[in-house]
């Protein structure tokens, strides 16, 4: 593969108005005010990467919006150990205290040091403990970054659960207590507040099966809205680049959660689960893989194709939906709620993708490199009917009582 080519800086700003049904959307997560009454759909913080001053990322629900801060055009170099700290975003104490927390992961005793209240562990515990606060409580502080500290932290302890053919070292404690602890304590912070977003007494009187039918014909073809007309007529290659990179944080490693509910039993709801994997994962061909497909966007646009190089650029917002199906795929308990997100995602993603292919074409991208946009626009028009018929509706029936879990998913 040839070097990856600098990003190019425009000397105006850039307005960017883009649904990242991937791993955003503007019905599947919402960011209302929280308990202060201060507004959390905004993440305003200039974002960097590891070799070179980026644009500055405001990120709203559903829309990704960018000014350009610096003029800087260095190439950005990929995370080849590991993940990073985030900087510029963790001020105020958070990015020693994060970098604390990847040694610490990285630790060969980790259980020990904690038991033993080593200076990492102290560190990263007062900050932990601010960031709760702020994020999720009452407490003073950057509400945006003490978020993004607590996604950073979770995301880092989630991501054990897959396998990424790196060094088996970095796994040693993926069964450590002490990290199941902290993810417990951010998951009893952060999911009541989610929670709190929603009418649960609400959701769970309504009549599921036209919940969900309506919503997903509501979904399936919407019209256009303004950002669709400025994704489709204005972003410039600069915008569209930081589009791939905010999204290839799932985009590389497509449907890893899916595969994590599918051990059990067998039964027609199962079977076309495993359908729908095995065609994300291309029938066992990498080259028809769809995060393969991916990284040949990545490649065409000259940027890394690395899992998580760019992992320095993703929001807050974008880390809590990726965290939330990985709650939601791992605790058999949310069985139900996963079911209901997918069911967005695969309605969803072709509407929102014909956007994304119009504006490649309009920038000159080649067919090869827009053609995860067109094998979704397709495919997913397919999946989205099998989660409705085949999963989804058969899964009322076996669930009767828990079924309206699925529309709360699926909001």
């Amino acid at each position: 593969m040839a070097s990856p080519k600098a990003w190019p800086l425009e000397p105006r700003t850039i307005d960017i108005n883009v649904t990242l049904t991937v791993v955003i959307s503007d019905r599947g997560w919402r960011s209302p005010a929280d308990q202060k009454g201060q507004e959390k759909g905004w993440l305003e913080s200039c974002m960097s990467m590891p070799t070179r001053e980026p644009p500055c990322v405001q990120f709203k629900i559903g829309t990704l919006v960018m000014d350009r801060q610096s003029s800087a055009a260095q190439t950005a170099s990929p995370t080849s150990s590991g993940i990073r700290p985030h900087r510029r975003a963790c001020a105020d104490g958070y990015e020693s205290a994060e970098e604390a927390f990847i040694r610490l992961i990285g630790a060969e005793d980790l259980d020990g040091l904690a038991r033993a209240h080593s200076s990492l562990v102290l560190e990263f515990e007062r900050t932990l403990n601010k960031a709760l606060g702020a994020a999720y409580g009452e407490a003073d502080g950057d509400s945006n970054v003490a978020h993004l500290f607590a996604q950073r932290a979770l995301y880092r302890i989630y991501r054990l659960n897959l396998f990424w053919y790196d060094d088996l070292a970095r796994y040693a404690n993926e069964r450590s207590v002490y990290l199941a602890d902290v993810r417990e304590r951010i998951e009893a912070a952060w999911q009541p507040w989610e929670q709190a977003q929603f009418d649960s007494a609400t959701l769970d009187a309504v009549e599921v099966p036209r919940a969900l039918t309506e919503r997903v014909a509501a979904d399936r073809d919407p019209p256009f809205s303004a950002e669709d007309y400025f994704f489709r007529n204005e972003m410039t290659m600069a915008g569209y680049r930081r589009l791939l990179a905010i999204a290839s944080l799932d985009g590389l490693v497509e449907a890893s959660q899916l595969s994590r509910i599918l051990g059990g039993a067998s039964n027609p709801v199962h079977a076309k689960l495993t359908r729908l994997l095995l065609e994300e994962y291309g029938f066992g061909h990498l080259e028809r893989k769809h995060s393969f497909y991916f990284a040949k966007m990545l490649q065409e646009a000259g940027m890394h194709i690395e899992p998580e190089a760019y992992f320095e650029l993703v929001p807050w917002e974008v880390l809590a939906l990726t965290n939330q199906s990985f709650l939601f795929s791992e605790r058999r308990g949310y069985f139900l709620r996963y079911i209901g997100g997918l069911l967005y995602f695969e309605t969803t993603v072709p509407a929102t993708f014909r956007h994304y292919l119009a504006a490649a074409k309009r920038l000159g991208v080649s067919q090869a490199g827009s053609s995860y946009w067109t094998l979704h626009i397709h495919a997913d028009e397919r999946h989205g009917r099998w989660m409705l018929h085949d999963v989804a509706l058969p899964l009322v029936d076996r669930y009767p009582r828990d079924a309206w879990e699925m529309v709360l998913g699926y909001d």
